[in-house]
Order: structure tokens, then sequence, then C-alpha cells
């Protein structure tokens, strides 16, 4: 059992040890299991630039339509025609259009010939907000790899070899797209497709910039409900580490302060308005502490009551022993010795009656309850007495009222009991007298009353005698022939048994006094 217990400790202080991540505050446990669904759901921005590439491609598609059916459509167009469309549709679409002959020269640009339907925003113009977003755009392109874009730079000369998609377009006869960065951050879309079958070609140009200002969108709004997210559940987590940890911290502190005994009066709070766990376990611990300090209380006067019982006999067998060597005449040193005897068997008495009492609740608390049937058990007992001759001639009988008796409880101990107030009534009744065990079954319990044709009980005296080492004893009888343990021992025993022994009133017909004993029926 010893070495079992060990283990349990050693396994639970290791449990304590293991490390946690996040410390070992349970505030800082709290707001980790709280803030970590946030941290993911913040994760969520990255996955953005997906929706960026969707975009992309959807403008590829757009572009690469947009290129084939302008250039169809300059095919058979006359110069003055397809200047005017170049024109036309660069305004409305907000492009610029570049036409290119057989041999690769410019010959129509629609920003020449109208006024630019749009112009690249300039980073150093712009104000702080639009920086941070660009860092923003740049700090999520590099997490998640997202390929950099070749800056958009117009080249120096205005044929089409400065252009590398307008280039393999003359190679190949296909539509080629090509992606750039805007000097802002912004993508540019260029599309260069053949116009009819004699070599010339197209580039269009679109600065895409709703796709960045739909993701920035995308992206703010989103951050704005994690930050939100974050606030609220930082305020509920330490709410909720407030309500659990400062409690706990109280009742740690007071705990802490009555285990070092510093101050006798300390209260553990009892946190009554909380019907939670922690009011559960405020309350327990209180009531635990209590009981505790009844116990150390109970320890500490049965210590002192202890050492007032053995040191008056002791004191007696000590004079006796002293006195027995100085004298010489006969039958003065046989009443010494018969003192010294007497004292002898009295601390015998004591001891084993204290060594008794003080292993009840151990013994108990370990103990498997069983069925006892209480009339039974007093018959047994009063016939014990009577065959042992310690009735003092008395009559004792069982009276059941009830068929119904049997409670729960560890049997040698319950027999205790019986025999502790029998020894009472027969100690205290007459000789010859009668003494009647009563038994009676109530709503939930099974009552023995134990009554006697003796003087009684007064009622101031009624309490007391439940006294431990209580020293009345009825007239004639030798002093220390009683430990004044046996009702203070069935008391113990009887509220062990969740029961009580009480002092109840007189019989009608025998006049003496009446132990009431109560115990939970089975």
């Amino acid at each position: 059992m010893a070495d079992s217990t060990v283990d349990n400790s050693l396994q639970a202080s290791r449990l304590e040890r293991i490390p946690f991540p996040f410390g070992r505050s349970l505030t800082a446990r709290i707001l980790t299991v709280n803030l970590i669904p946030l941290l993911v759901l913040a994760g969520s921005l990255f996955f953005l630039d997906s929706y960026r590439r969707q975009l992309l491609d959807e403008r590829f598609k757009l572009a690469r339509i947009e290129a084939q059916i302008t250039a169809e459509a300059l095919a058979g167009a006359t110069r003055e025609r397809q200047e005017a469309l170049l024109s036309q549709i660069g305004r409305e679409q907000r492009m610029r259009l570049r036409m290119y002959d057989t041999e690769g020269t410019l010959i129509a640009d629609s920003f020449a010939l109208d006024q630019p339907s749009f112009t690249f925003g300039d980073p150093d113009a712009e104000p702080f907000l639009e920086d941070f977003a660009r860092w923003t755009d740049s700090a999520v392109n590099f997490a998640v790899g997202a390929p950099s874009p070749p800056d958009y730079v117009e080249p120096e000369s205005t044929s089409a070899d400065g252009w590398p998609e307008l280039a393999r377009v003359r190679q190949q006869g296909l539509t080629q797209i090509e992606l750039r960065r805007a000097p802002d951050g912004t993508p540019v879309i260029n599309a260069a497709a053949p116009v009819g079958l004699a070599g010339a070609t197209l580039l269009t140009t679109r600065n895409a910039s709703d796709i960045t200002a739909a993701v920035r969108s995308a992206r703010s709004d989103l951050m704005t409900i994690i930050l939100l997210a974050l606030a609220v559940s930082t305020i509920l987590s330490l709410y909720l580490a407030n309500t659990i940890i400062g409690p706990l911290r109280r009742l740690g502190l007071a705990t802490s302060r009555v285990r070092l005994g510093r101050e006798r009066d300390v209260e553990v709070p009892r946190m009554d308005s909380r019907e939670d766990e922690i009011g559960v376990l405020a309350r327990a611990v209180s009531d635990m502490t209590a009981a505790l300090r009844h116990r150390i209380d109970a320890v500490e006067s049965f210590a002192a009551d202890v050492a007032h019982e053995i040191k008056n006999p002791l004191a007696s067998l000590r004079s006796a022993t002293e006195s027995l060597p100085k004298v010489e005449e006969p039958d003065l040193r046989a009443q010494l010795v018969d003192v010294a005897a007497h004292d002898v068997r009295r601390i015998d008495r004591l001891v084993s009656e204290i060594s008794e009492a003080s292993r009840i609740d151990a013994e108990l608390s370990r103990a498997t309850f069983e069925p006892v049937e209480l009339g039974t058990l007093f018959a047994n007992v009063i016939a014990r007495k009577v065959e042992r001759g310690e009735n003092r001639g008395c009559d004792m009988q069982v009276v059941s009222n009830t068929v119904r008796d049997v409670v729960l409880g560890v049997p040698i101990r319950l027999e205790r009991v019986a025999e502790n107030l029998l020894d009472n009534a027969v100690s205290f009744s007459p000789e010859g007298g009668r003494i009647t065990v009563t038994i009676d079954h109530g709503a939930d319990t099974v009552t023995a009353r134990i009554c006697d044709e003796g003087p009684g009980i007064p009622e101031e005296a009624r309490e007391k005698v439940f006294t431990r080492f209580h020293s009345h004893r009825p007239e004639g009888e030798e002093y220390g022939n009683h430990s004044g343990l046996g009702l203070a021992i069935g008391r113990a025993i009887a509220e062990a048994h969740d029961g009580s022994l009480r002092v109840g009133e007189s019989a009608a017909d025998l006049g003496g006094a009446c132990l009431v004993l109560e115990l939970p029926a089975a």
C-alpha cells in the first residue's frame, strides 16, 4: 500500500512537471487555446493568393479573346477605320492598343490617337496606407511562394522587337499573353495577336488594378473580422481567466496559510454565490479545512486528556513502588502491592481503550459495510454476558417491534457499541434490575433504545456522558474500573456509520437512563 501511494505521488509529480509550450500560467493557457483558432483563421489571408490567381486567369482569357476579336476587326478595315477602332476600343475598354505592320514597325497607337485611357499609379505620390498595402502584398506573395512577374518597362525602341510576346506571335502565329508588374505593384496584362495573314500584329495592354483592389478589399475585410474576433476572444479569455484563476488563487493562498499554520483564524472562502464547479470546490475545501481543524482540536484535546488520565495512576503507582522498599510490615506491603497491581491494570485498560478510540475513524474508513440484524446482534451480546456472569444478576432482554432491523455496518464495531451500552446499563442498574433493549424501525432508520432501572441521567449531564474520560460513576463502584471512554467510543462508532448515539427520555416502566442508538436502515 505504501509503495503504491509513493508510485502514485511520483506519477502525479511527473505529470505536473510536463512543460506546457506557452507557459504554466492558466491565463496564458486559456488565451493560447482561444487564440489558436483565430491564428488558424488568420492563415486564410494567405489563401487569398488563390483568389488572385483565379482573377488573373479569367483576365488572361478575356485579354486573349479581346485581342483576337480586335485583330479580326482590324484585318479587313482601312487605315482610317483601323485608327478609329483602336481609339474607340482603347477609350471604352480602358486599354492601350498598338498595331505593327509586317516589318514590325509601329503604325498606330491608341494613346497617340486619343487621350490615354489609364495611367500607372505613382508609389511616391500615394499615401502611407497604399505603401502598407503594397508591403502586405509583397509579404503574402513571399509567404506563399508566388512568382514575381517582371516590371513593366516601355522598351526604348518602338518596333515590335521590343516586346517578347510580339516576337513569339511573329514566329508562331498564335496569340500570346504576358504578365508584368506596374510601378505601383498592380498587374499589367499584355496580349499579342496576329492581324490578318500578311504578318501584321496587335498588342493590347491593360492595367488590371481592379484585381489588386479586389484582393486588398477581401483581405481588409477578413483582417477586420479577425481583429474584431481577436479582441472579443481576448476580452472573453481574460474574463474567463479572471473568473477561474482569481478564486483559485484565493483558495490556494488560504489553504497555504492554513497548511503553514501561521494564522489560526484563516477562513477559506466558501463562495456561496457561485453554483459552478469552483463554488463546489471552494465549499468542499472550506468544509475539509473545518473538519481538519476540528480533528486537530480533537486530537490535541484527546492528547491532553490522555496525559491527565494516565498521570494519576502513574503517580499512584510511583508512590506505591517508592514506598514498598521502606515498609517492613507484611500486611502494609501486601496492600501496597495490591495498589500497584490495581494501578497497572488501570493503566493497561486506559492504554487499550485509548488505542481503540484512536483507531476507530481510520479502521472504519477502510472497512466494508455488510448487513447486520441489530436485534440479533444485541441478543448475542446479552447471551455472552449472561454466560460469563457479567450481568450482575440483571434481567436483560431484547424487545423487537419490527421485522426490519437490518443496518449496514461493521459487525465487530457495532458489537462494541452494544457491549459498551450494556456495560453502562449494568454498572448503573441495581443488582438484579431489569434492562430492556427495544428495537424500532423508522422511515429510514433502525433505532435501539437501551433502558435501565438506574438513577438516570440529569438533563444538564446528557452531553457530558459522551465526553472522553467522563468520571461520573455509580456509588459504591471501585475507582478505576472504567476508563470513561465507553460512551465516547460508542458515539464515535455510531457517527462513523452515519448514525447517532444520544440520551433519550426515560422509559415509563423503568425510570432509569435510556440511551438511543440510531442507524440508517439497510
